[in-house]
């Protein structure tokens, strides 16, 4: 699998990061399977959360097995000092592990919670405790909204975070003002040698209410390999400063994602983006989220 510098972090990092969202609902047996198959597949960047469900404790029993092995990334959706650094111990103990390589502030979508956050006694200084004390790697922010790009630009002005996680995608940079926003923060983030991960690459569109919940996806992701394979080649390809790209919270997405990634190099942008104009009904899973 392709790698990619990330950033000033210096990871040399599987441009597919493991997306362990997939993992929030589902037994020990399908997580060890999925987990599996991205350690096969070359994928050495792991990214979780203390939100996601059961997730970080389906990884866990792994680390006493790979932790050398590979860049853990967890996350934090607390807003104060206290409450954030409770947090952060939690994720290690359910880790199973003294440290993650990234601590990121999670679901900054807005200026709002960048406020709360950046605020004397706000989550970022307890992310900044956890540097210190040596129980995280480097601090980063992410967030999932159409505001995100503009929001994390504004973030790495107020902080000088190693990481920015934000949403990536073709129909999203179809967009002028949102691709005018993404351009300006890895412009922002050049500037400090920041790494940019996306997400939301194969999100196709918001679940439709008389249509059937197929994926644990809180969107309708693109399931088919075509406009998969165009999806990650698109992305990669447009944008070489994007350090990697987040795999889908859906276990059974990731073979596609691992052979999207292997044919990436043989599609050049002119023809993924054709492939992905023929998809239907493909619009911005920021129109109506869930939460």
């Amino acid at each position: 699998m392709q790698t990619r510098r990330l950033g000033r972090i210096g990871h040399d990092s599987s441009v597919l990061i493991y997306g362990a969202a997939s993992l929030s609902d589902v037994d020990q047996d399908t997580a060890d399977a999925s987990i599996q198959e991205a350690l096969d597949a070359g994928i050495n960047h792991f990214d979780v959360a203390r939100d996601y469900g059961e997730a970080e404790l389906r990884l866990g029993p792994w680390m006493p097995r790979i932790r050398d092995d590979i860049f853990l990334a967890t996350k934090t959706g607390e807003r104060s000092e206290e409450a954030a650094w409770r947090q952060i111990n939690e994720s290690l103990e359910r880790l199973q592990t003294d440290h993650v390589d990234l601590i990121q502030l999670h679901a900054v979508c807005d200026l709002e919670n960048l406020d709360l956050l950046t605020a004397p006694r706000g989550g970022l200084a307890a992310a900044v405790r956890a540097k210190e004390e040596g129980l995280a790697g480097a601090i980063g922010v992410t967030g999932h909204t159409h505001a995100a790009p503009s929001v994390h630009t504004e973030a790495l002005r107020r902080f000088d975070f190693d990481s920015v996680l934000t949403p990536v995608s073709y129909r999203l940079a179809s967009d002028p003002a949102y691709r005018e926003d993404l351009e300006g923060l890895l412009e922002a983030a050049a500037r400090t040698d920041a790494a940019v991960m996306a997400i939301k690459a194969i999100a196709r569109r918001n679940w439709r209410d008389d249509e059937p919940k197929v994926y644990s996806t809180w969107y309708r992701p693109l399931d088919e390999q075509e406009p998969i394979t165009a999806a990650v080649a698109w992305v990669l390809g447009t944008y070489p400063q994007i350090t990697g790209i987040a795999t889908a919270g859906e276990t059974r997405l990731l073979r596609q994602m691992i052979e999207a990634e292997k044919a990436s190099s043989q599609l050049t942008l002119e023809e993924a983006a054709r492939v992905l104009e023929r998809v239907e009904d493909y619009s911005s899973p920021f129109i109506a989220m869930p939460f």
